[in-house]
C-alpha cells in the first residue's frame, strides 16, 4: 500500500508545492486526504477503476478549493464519495455551486458519479475498512481522521491530523499507526498562535514519540514560511532529534506504509 503526497503546502500554492492534498493506494479503493488544488495530480497515480474516497478534515479553501477541479475526472470511471464532518453537504452544496463553479447536480447529469456523506465522531464502518475522527484544535472546526485498512491479511493504520495544535486526540487517533501524517505550519520553535493553532516540527515529533508510531510525516508547510525543500530538510532535521523516523514530505513524494 503506498501512500503519495499529491500537495504539500498550506495556504496557498508556490514552486515548492500545491495546497494539501494526499492519496492511499489501498487494495479496495483510493482514499484521498483533503482536496486541496494539489488534487488534480489524482489521475496520474489513478491507474483502474477503483472507487475513490475523499476525506476532507475541514473547509479552509486550501483544504477543499481542489473540488473546483473534480469536473476534470469525469470521464473517469471511477465512483466518488466525499466525506467529513456534519455539516459537509451543507458546505459543499454553497462551496461546489453556481455561482462560483459547476455544481454537483449538474456534474450528476452529466454522468459523473459523486455522493456526500457525513461522518459521525468516533468510529465509522465504511465498506472493507474503518475510520475514527476526532476533533482537533484549530481556528475553525476541524477533524483528524485514523484509518484502520487490511492489507494483504495485516490491518494497517495511518491517522491523518492536520491543522491544529497540540492536542490529545492526535495522540488517541494516532495510537500505534503504521503513519502519523500531521502539519507542519510554524517553524521550528515558532510558537502556537493562540488565535489560529498551528504545530512546528517538535511539536509533531513528541506527539508522534507518545502516541509510538512507526513514522511521522509531515505536510501542510506554511509556505511563506518554508521558502524552499532546504528549509522543510531542516524542520525533519529538528523533528528527528526528538523522533528519528520522521519525514517532511514533498510534492510527488511516495512512501509505502
Amino acid at each position: 500500500m503506498k501512500l503519495i503526497f499529491l500537495g504539500t503546502n498550506g495556504w496557498y500554492s508556490t514552486s515548492t508545492g500545491n495546497t494539501v492534498s494526499a492519496l492511499i493506494t489501498a487494495p479496495e479503493r483510493y482514499i484521498v486526504l483533503d482536496a486541496g488544488d494539489g488534487i488534480q495530480h489524482l489521475d496520474k497515480y489513478v491507474k483502474d477503476n477503483k472507487p475513490i474516497d475523499i476525506f476532507l478534515s475541514h473547509f479552509h479553501l486550501d483544504h477543499v478549493i481542489g473540488l473546483h477541479i473534480q469536473p476534470k475526472f469525469r470521464f473517469m470511471k471511477n465512483k466518488f464519495r466525499i466525506f467529513g464532518q456534519p455539516g459537509t453537504k451543507k458546505w459543499l452544496n454553497i462551496l461546489v455551486n453556481n455561482p462560483f463553479t459547476a455544481s454537483y447536480a449538474l456534474l450528476k447529469k452529466q454522468g459523473f458519479d459523486v455522493s456526500i456523506h457525513e461522518l459521525r465522531e468516533g468510529e465509522n464502518k465504511i465498506d472493507e475498512y474503518t475510520v475514527h475522527t476526532a476533533p482537533l484544535v484549530h481556528a475553525d472546526p476541524c477533524w483528524g481522521f485514523r484509518f484502520e485498512i487490511m492489507c494483504e491479511k495485516e490491518k494497517k493504520i495511518i491517522s491523518y491530523c492536520t491543522d491544529t495544535g497540540p492536542c490529545e486526540n492526535i495522540v488517541k487517533l494516532s495510537k500505534n499507526a503504521d503513519a502519523l501524517i500531521t502539519e507542519c505550519g510554524l517553524l521550528p520553535g515558532e510558537p502556537i498562535p493562540v488565535s489560529w493553532p498551528h504545530m512546528n516540527p517538535e511539536d509533531g515529533a513528541k506527539l508522534a514519540k507518545e502516541a509510538n508510531v512507526k513514522k511521522l510525516i509531515f505536510t501542510h508547510f506554511a509556505p511563506h514560511k518554508y521558502l524552499d525543500v532546504k528549509m522543510r530538510e531542516n524542520a525533519q532535521a529538528e523533528a528527528r532529534k526528538i523522533f528519528p523516523n520522521a519525514f517532511a514530505a514533498t510534492d510527488g513524494e511516495e512512501f509505502e506504509i
